[in-house]
């Protein structure tokens, strides 16, 4: 596995709750170049906990595939590393410094690492120094409170980083402020490694735009995505001039909402089909009819049989008006 950064690279950020295993390998194959794990622990990783460990586990079409870790303690991210070392199939190690979370951010993770940056830098040479995959990559905001964004990004630079993801938000913006794509433009002009635009990719045009302005090596769509899988294929015929029959006919939404159920069902038993409730709510919304009533079944449906047959009769291609 090597990321071709000599063509735009397309990637599906990672969501607490949303970009787990069945939902990567959905994205995957609308053409996704790359897949990021939800963000993990370094100290679950470190202790081995078995939750966390089912949270590395991929789908065979993610390559490369990247895992997320959060952490500081240097401790800690070398046991968590020396773990990841141990399983195969993981590409990329990607450092969150962007988390604004306040229970990430008061131990010293996330977006907090961008109020103390000799620890950042350190704990980017410790995964560089301990990992034995292909590459490291640092998933960085702005800045916290206020945008120090080219010191940030240097830094990650000298201290072993492979390339970056820049959200164009500082901590303090959290997911609403206005994303600065010149700030992510000053980026990509003050450094040397590949550099990825994340924030506000909604929209194939948006892509392009971004891509065009930044002069980014890439993108990451995140929100998005969800209940949109199949954006990557959009955006990218976008780009490419192919834009017939890009946009999924109704029955092509239902195959995928169909076989993303069954997926989770497959990697969470039973329960998988009350986690499914929150894509449920987000496919709907692409213009269906009834969509408010069938989003309040769906959440007094736990039986994964009852709710397929539910899935099954409401996304069909009568019920849809325009997507």
């Amino acid at each position: 596995m090597t990321l071709d950064f000599s063509k735009s690279i397309f990637a599906l950020a990672p969501l607490a709750g949303f970009t787990d295993l069945p939902f990567r390998g959905v994205v995957k194959k609308f053409g996704a170049d790359l897949t990021v794990s939800e963000m993990i622990s370094s100290n679950a990783l470190a202790f081995k906990n078995s939750k966390t460990i089912k949270m590395l586990e991929k789908s065979p079409l993610e390559n490369p595939y990247s895992v997320q870790i959060a952490g500081s303690n240097q401790d800690v991210i070398k046991r968590a590393i020396e773990f990841l070392n141990s399983q195969d199939g993981i590409d990329i190690v990607d450092l969150n410094c962007g988390c604004p979370a306040p229970k990430i951010v008061n131990n010293l993770q996330g977006s907090s690492l961008l109020t103390d940056l000799p620890t950042m830098a350190k704990t980017i040479k410790t995964i560089k120094e301990y990992s034995n995959k292909e590459l490291l990559s640092v998933k960085m905001r702005l800045g916290f409170n206020h945008k120090n964004h080219i010191e940030i990004a240097k830094v990650c630079e000298d201290s072993g980083a492979d390339f970056i993801v820049v959200h164009g938000r500082t901590r303090a913006g959290k997911y609403k402020a206005s994303v600065d794509y010149d700030a992510i433009r000053e980026v990509k002009e003050s450094i040397s490694i590949p550099v990825i635009a994340n924030g506000d990719i909604t929209t194939p045009k948006k892509a392009k735009w971004v891509l065009e302005y930044t002069k980014a090596n890439g993108v990451m769509v995140g929100r998005g995505a969800i209940g949109k899988p199949w954006i990557f294929k959009i955006i990218k015929d976008y780009i490419n001039g192919d834009t017939i029959s890009s946009s999924p006919t109704p029955d092509l939404i239902r195959e995928v909402i169909l076989e993303h159920f069954n997926q989770m069902i497959a990697h969470y038993g039973d329960y998988g089909a009350i986690l499914f409730r929150k894509h449920l709510h987000r496919y709907s919304k692409a213009g269906y009819i009834g969509a408010s009533k069938f989003r309040d079944l769906v959440n007094r449906v736990e039986n994964p049989k009852d709710m397929r047959d539910i899935i099954e009769e409401f996304f069909l291609s009568s019920n849809f008006r325009a997507y």
